[in-house]
């Protein structure tokens, strides 16, 4: 008996909360590999002026930001993760399919907002069941940096490729129905119930009697202590709107380095190492979300995102001073913090903001509000500041961005504590 209760529970606690939430990140990564580093190549490919492709940048971004609210509400309505997820998927291949026999502009400009309006639904949904299913002590850095690694292979993979090389609007295209493939196939092999929130009234595979009790008993448990804690969140208190302004600024500060250091390398320092440099930022930021949990137990999210946004700081100061391929490596590294410290330490602000029920909000909040707007901005002011000013002042101009983020921490710092009480932290 006590050998068959250890198998069962290595079963359900291994297996569910280790290889299925593994496949889910590895799945909801690929298509993201291709199309973060190289969606602005492929929309320059088409011939768009700078101006244009800011433009164009912005749209798509504004179908972003609209995506997880839409796809998060069904999500939370139905406790029903893993349909969104595929739907979401099925839409990517379909538009890489469109955009692989297409190259006409008008095809452009309508698929591409739909293609990020599918793939860019895939990740809050993701950080909201897992964050769910990890429960408040579990390790949710050692998941996103299994997503990192994956990232990393993805970008690394197509910078060397000897086939379809992504330097064409075909290519990437490519690789983006490649992708959503994979990810398809990976999705699928992690069962339906485990992407089930804990108070779905869906109907989960036959056990047995004890373990249906067993089982029973233990959701009643969490879900009582689901709602007793829930009292203590309260989304828009002092201090959620404090941290989530910090976020905002971060963003918005980190735009022109997400959206057009590919073209920067490109067109400015004439080297083809797109892949290259987001093989580097991607691959750095791995270990410090590896270790996000200790160093949330021991700094607390607010005064990781105040420090993450200073080092936004330091980077621009990097490539400005040093506008060379070894400057550009060494600002690349700097998204181990940038980023690798930062996104843990946002995600942990806002799920101690959000109550599970509302986790893919929550996420959706921050991923859209708090990621998406301040890129659409970044976007279409980046492309017009890009084509009639250059990629300094684009550079200058939005560094100012994290001065603002980090001031705004420092002066309202002596309040965190009372903040934190307030909101039940």
């Amino acid at each position: 008996m006590a050998f068959y209760f250890i198998i069962d529970y290595f079963i359900i606690n291994y297996i569910e909360n280790t290889v299925y939430l593994a496949l889910a990140f590895i799945s909801s990564f690929l298509v993201h590999g291709v199309l973060t580093p190289y969606l602005v190549i492929l929309i320059r490919d088409y011939g768009y002026s700078h101006s244009a492709l800011g433009l164009l940048l912005a749209l798509c971004e504004a179908m972003a930001i609209t995506s997880p609210f839409v796809m998060g509400f069904f999500a939370d309505r139905f406790r029903q993760y893993r349909p969104i997820l595929l739907i979401s998927l099925f839409s990517s291949l379909i538009c890489g399919a469109i955009l692989f026999l297409s190259r006409n502009l008008v095809f452009c400009a309508i698929i591409l907002p739909v293609l990020a309006f599918s793939y860019r639904a895939i990740l809050p949904l993701l950080d909201a069941i897992s964050t769910i299913k990890l429960g408040k002590e579990g390790n949710y850095g050692k998941y996103r940096a299994l997503g990192s690694l994956t990232f990393f292979v993805t970008v690394l993979f197509l910078q060397y490729t000897p086939v379809f090389v992504p330097d064409t609007a075909s290519n990437i295209a490519f690789w983006v129905i490649a992708a959503s493939l994979v990810s398809i196939v990976l999705m699928f092999m992690v069962p339906a119930q485990y992407f089930v929130s804990y108070d779905s009234p869906v109907a989960l595979p036959a056990q047995s009697a004890q373990s249906i009790q067993n089982e029973n008993v233990s959701n009643v448990r969490m879900h009582g202590a689901v709602q007793r804690h829930s009292a203590s969140y309260r989304l828009w208190s002092p201090l959620f709107i404090m941290g989530f302004s910090i976020i905002f600024l971060n963003r918005l500060a980190m735009s022109p380095i997400n959206n057009f250091l590919s073209l920067f390398v490109v067109e400015h320092l004439k080297w083809n190492a797109v892949g290259l440099m987001w093989a580097l930022s991607s691959g750095s930021e791995i270990i410090f979300i590896f270790i996000s949990k200790r160093l949330l137990s021991r700094f607390r999210a607010l005064p990781l995102m105040a420090f993450a946004t200073s080092v936004i700081i330091l980077r621009y100061i990097i490539i400005l001073l040093f506008p060379t391929n070894a400057g550009i490596i060494v600002s690349q590294l700097t998204h181990s913090i940038c980023f690798g410290v930062f996104h843990p330490a946002a995600v942990s602000f806002i799920t101690s903001c959000v109550s599970p029920a509302q986790r893919a909000l929550g996420m959706s909040l921050y991923l859209s509000l708090g990621t998406g707007l301040p890129t659409l901005i970044g976007n279409l002011a980046g492309g017009f500041i890009v084509e009639y000013s250059g990629y300094t002042t684009l550079f200058v101009s939005f560094s100012l961005f994290a001065v603002l983020g980090l001031g705004l921490y420092l002066i309202t710092r002596k309040y965190t504590l009372r903040l934190s009480i307030e909101n039940g932290g």
